[in-house]
Order: structure tokens, then sequence, then C-alpha cells
């Protein structure tokens, strides 16, 4: 991963949140699974959501053999974001208002995991992510579902972040406007998890189920 911008990821509007290292690209895309693909697809722009997991420089995604994305997006350039938002930024007037946020986007010529073992390496390394330990307990996966699932793949050579966070930035004059200002902050809050109703009785969640979080 280079820290040069391209023309392509270089922010230009408020570039002084703008990081190109690997480090702060890095922590954004292992904070938030879900992600947007953007594409053509028969001439036509499309944006898809779905979930992607890091490994080293390559970020990867998964789904249907079937899928339009996947089919229009093998061998070609796309666009891959993620973004979290922290809080809500309450200013003292409408056009400072903003939101404090991380966020990732990449560019760059997706590609097709083919190979039967690195396949169902890359799908246990995105349950394993998310859940340590899990896909040692899963029933294993079947042939039928090796072949009906499709993996594309991008590196991570042309990629920007952006964040911001802190309080609003007010015109100097605004400060002594008699208003609250300030931040609303926000996470993802992760829920105790809702049992199967055909789960099998006396089994309990594992401690990567009851310990899940995200952000």
């Amino acid at each position: 991963m280079t820290i040069a911008p391209t023309e392509r990821t270089r922010v230009k509007r408020m570039n002084k949140r703008a990081h190109y290292d690997e480090t702060t690209v890095h922590a954004i895309l292992d904070a938030q699974p879900q992600c947007w693909v953007g594409y053509s697809f028969k001439g036509m722009p499309y944006v898809t959501p779905t979930l992607q997991w890091r490994e080293g420089n390559h970020i990867y995604w998964h789904g249907s053999s079937a899928s339009r994305m996947l089919e229009a997006c093998e061998g070609v350039d796309v666009c891959l974001s993620v973004s979290i938002l922290d809080g809500m930024v309450m200013a003292r007037s409408a056009f400072n208002h903003s939101c404090n946020y991380r966020s990732v986007m990449a560019f760059g010529k997706a590609f097709k995991v083919t190979e039967l073992a690195e396949k169902e390496m890359r799908l246990n390394n995105f349950v394993n992510q998310l859940f340590p330990g899990r896909t040692e307990i899963l029933r294993p996966m079947t042939a039928k579902e090796m072949k009906a699932t499709t993996i594309l793949g991008l590196e991570l050579n042309e990629v920007s972040a952006k964040v911001r966070n802190g309080p609003p930035g007010d015109d100097e004059e605004d400060y002594a406007w008699p208003i609250w200002a300030g931040v609303i902050p926000m996470s993802t809050v992760t829920l105790p998890p809702v049992d199967d109703p055909r789960l099998i009785p006396g089994m309990k969640p594992p401690a990567h189920v009851t310990g899940f979080k995200i952000g």
C-alpha cells in the first residue's frame, strides 16, 4: 500500500481530514465489515452493499455465483467504500453543522479467487475474523455451497481515508450565540443474542457470540 495519493484518491474538499497511511485505512476497514461497491453494469451505475474483510493489503467480498454485482466487478475497475458514523456535530449555524466519521475509499481492478483451497481459506478467515473460532465448530462447507459462492478481492494500492472528529467549527463571531452546541456521540450497539427457536435444548451462545461487537 502506498501513502502517495492518486488523482482518484486525493481528497480535495476538507483535505486536512485526509489520511493515506495504512494504519488509519486498515483500522477503519477492520472496524466496519459493511461496505458499498460501486460498479457499472450494462452502462448503468450501481452501488451494492455487502460485507468485506481485510487480509494484509487486500480486501475481499463474496456472494452468490449468480450475483450481478460479482459478475460485473470481476476484472474491471471498482470503487469500494466503508464508513462509520461517530456522531452528529451541532453548531451555532446550519452551515457549520456536520458529523464525526471515519471513511475509506478504495479503487482498483477486482480479481476473482478461483482456486478451491484458497476460496475455502478466505471464507474461513472471513467468518473467524468476525467470530473467532467459529469455523472449527460449524458443519463443513459442501462442494455445492463452494461452487455457489464467488469471492472477489481488491489490492489496497489506491486508497484514502477521511476522518472528522471533535467539536463544531463555528465562525468566531458565532461563539457568543445563545444556543447549545456540541456533539451527539453515536455508536453501533450490539444487543444480547436471541436463540434460534429450533436450537437444541441446553445450547448456550459461545464467547464469540456474547462478546461480538463492531465499530
